[in-house]
């Protein structure tokens, strides 16, 4: 069952559900909207290696905006810290960021119970669209979970993305034993 506004701010006072900054005008019914935070990312290499580290080039985004190209995966992260302590928290493109050619998340929009950190957007574009610090970018759901949690994110010893950031965080797969 996801979350309706009045549900969102009940656990938001019961400090289950933490949004820093939060601004109350971006409560929707049943969601709540994420900001793009002041930097990007693109990845050094052409080539990227799922067994080693890829690194980034981390750059902050001018006050005219910044021109997203078709091609390039973009790494972006949201203005807003979250925690996440008893839902599953979604991030999910806004319908008006969609309808501009900007898809949000290539594949992981799904949180884990216990995820404390910005989030890393793995941004693409169909057309080049220019993009601001600041403008709304997603929102993010919250489903109710059935049952008891043996293992929050956060307190996973080999959880990858723990580690609190105002920057884009690159693929941590290469750390992954296969």
């Amino acid at each position: 069952m996801i979350l309706t506004d009045k549900q969102i701010l009940e656990e938001i006072e019961k400090g289950n559900i933490l949004i820093e900054p939060f601004d109350r005008a971006g409560l929707g019914t049943n969601s709540y909207d994420v900001h793009l935070g002041r930097y990007l990312a693109n990845y050094r290499d052409e080539v990227l290696d799922a067994r080693k580290h890829n690194e980034i080039d981390v750059f902050e985004i001018p006050e005219e905006g910044f021109v997203l190209r078709p091609g390039t995966l973009y790494l972006g992260v949201t203005k807003e810290y979250t925690e996440t302590h008893a839902h599953v928290p979604f991030l999910e493109g806004k319908s008006s960021v969609g309808r501009l050619g900007i898809d949000i998340h290539a594949t992981a929009g799904k949180g884990d119970v216990g995820f404390c950190n910005t989030w890393t957007l793995e941004i693409s574009v169909s057309q080049p669209v220019r993009v601001y610090y600041n403008m709304p970018i997603g929102q993010l759901i919250y489903f109710e979970v059935s049952g008891g949690i043996e293992n929050y994110y956060n307190k996973k010893p080999n959880a990858k993305y723990n580690k609190r950031t105002i920057t884009p965080v690159e693929s941590m797969m290469w750390k992954n034993e296969w």
